[in-house]
């Protein structure tokens, strides 16, 4: 079952707004790809039989698709575009890669408005459970919980011990203790035309959006488990158990002695986002039955 891809085919998008060197700086991003943290345990388990009902009547991700409304808040230090004030045709770029991406699984999203705000503090420390984040979301949140709310930061000043981040998100089913907190937050230089290469593309968005919907990484593990000895996994039968995230780009890694090539290419690994391009049958599936059981939205 492990050819059961939604493969996308890459857009040909017209950036409006090309790579942008910051204050001449065009390094590659150093930092952790993803702040997202997946539940363990006891509530792991409830979730899993939350949704097994929900998933056994979506079969087929082909059907007319679900739109999600967007509500988008660029959070920077200034008004300047070294401050994290990123143009609206990056924000419209980021929307149209989203939509060549969740496409296959049935999901559009469409902008229904954006905001901007000069906050130095939000913008430099709104790292995951932290006062800034709870600040900023609890501030800035708009619409339902059918409703996505992103945020642009800069994540300068991560918590001790800890890299700057290319994005977190939560989960559906946190959205009922979540409430206004609830929603994907990015780097800013994440987005397509950004300077976070090789992250520059637009996927972090569709990878922590693969979190909100309900995803999680292809390489998940269980309570204590080994990667490659893991039956719990991220619950979708069509993802290759894989030996731990893939960086780059490598083409034939098989970590696993378990049938089929680690799957690099899916939105929910880890490689750059040029490698990217499809989630499983199994996954939109899963992310259909997850937005039906947590979020209301019908299918």
């Amino acid at each position: 079952m492990f050819n059961s891809v939604l493969r996308f085919t890459t857009l040909a998008l017209a950036f409006v707004t090309p790579f942008v060197s910051i204050d001449g700086v065009s390094a590659q991003f150093d930092g952790d790809r993803c702040g997202t943290i997946a539940p363990i345990g006891q509530e792991r388990i409830d979730i899993e039989d939350s949704l097994r009902a929900f998933r056994s009547n979506i079969t087929d991700a082909r059907i007319a698709p679900a739109t999600i409304n967007v509500y988008f808040h660029v959070v920077a230090e200034n008004n300047t575009r070294e401050g994290g004030n990123v143009p609206d045709a990056m924000i419209q770029n980021q929307i149209a890669s989203l939509n060549n991406d969740y496409l296959p699984a049935g999901l559009t999203f469409r902008l229904v408005q954006t905001d901007r705000t000069v906050n130095a503090a939000w913008y430099r420390r709104a790292y995951i459970g932290n006062a800034e984040s709870t600040q900023m979301t609890s501030a800035l949140s708009k619409g339902t919980g059918a409703d996505l709310n992103i945020y642009t930061v800069g994540f300068k000043e991560p918590p001790p011990g800890e890299k700057p981040l290319l994005g977190y998100a939560t989960f559906p089913w946190e959205l009922a203790q979540n409430g206004k907190l609830d929603g994907v937050v990015l780097l800013a230089e994440s987005l397509p035309g950004g300077t976070a290469a090789p992250f520059n593309l637009g996927k972090t968005a569709t990878h922590e959006i693969g979190h909100w919907t309900g995803l999680f990484h292809t390489f998940q593990t269980g309570d204590d488990a080994f990667y490659c000895d893991t039956v719990v996994g991220d619950q979708v039968d069509d993802t290759p158990i894989e030996n731990g995230p893939a960086f780059g780009c490598p083409v034939g890694r098989d970590t696993c002695p378990q049938a089929g090539l680690d799957p690099i290419n899916n939105y929910m690994d880890y490689t750059d986002d040029s490698c990217m391009n499809n989630f499983t049958v199994g996954q939109a599936n899963r992310l259909r039955a997850a937005l039906s059981e947590y979020r209301g939205i019908p299918f």
